[in-house]
C-alpha cells in the first residue's frame, strides 16, 4: 500500500550501440540521431568526445535520441543495432542523460 504516491518508480534506462554492430550501421545511427537531437557533446574538447571511435560516438548519439523521445523501446532499435541497458554507461566527465 502506498501513501499518496503512485508506488511505481520507473527504472532509469539508456540506449547504447550493440557491440556486434558494423561501422556502416553505427555511422547511419549517428547521422540519424544527430539530425533529430543536439549532439554537441560529441564535439572535440567536450567530455564525451573521447574515446573517438564509432562505437562510443554512436552510443552517445543514440542515447541522446532515446532520452529525448521518451525512453520507449522503439526509440532504441536503430534497425536492431542498439540495446536498452539498466547500467549507467557514463564514464569520467561524460555523463549520459
Amino acid at each position: 500500500m502506498t501513501n499518496g504516491t503512485n508506488g511505481q518508480q520507473q527504472q532509469k534506462t539508456w540506449c547504447v550501440a550493440k557491440p556486434s554492430s558494423d561501422q556502416a550501421s553505427l555511422l547511419a545511427n549517428i547521422n540519424y540521431a544527430c539530425a533529430h537531437v543536439d549532439c554537441g557533446i560529441l564535439q572535440k574538447g567536450c567530455p564525451c568526445s573521447t574515446p573517438d571511435n564509432l562505437m562510443n560516438r554512436a552510443s552517445i548519439a543514440m542515447n541522446l535520441y532515446y532520452q529525448a523521445y521518451g525512453r520507449n523501446h522503439w526509440n532504441c532499435d536503430f534497425r536492431n543495432s542498439a540495446l536498452v541497458v539498466v547500467t549507467n554507461p557514463s564514464y569520467g566527465n561524460c555523463i549520459y542523460a
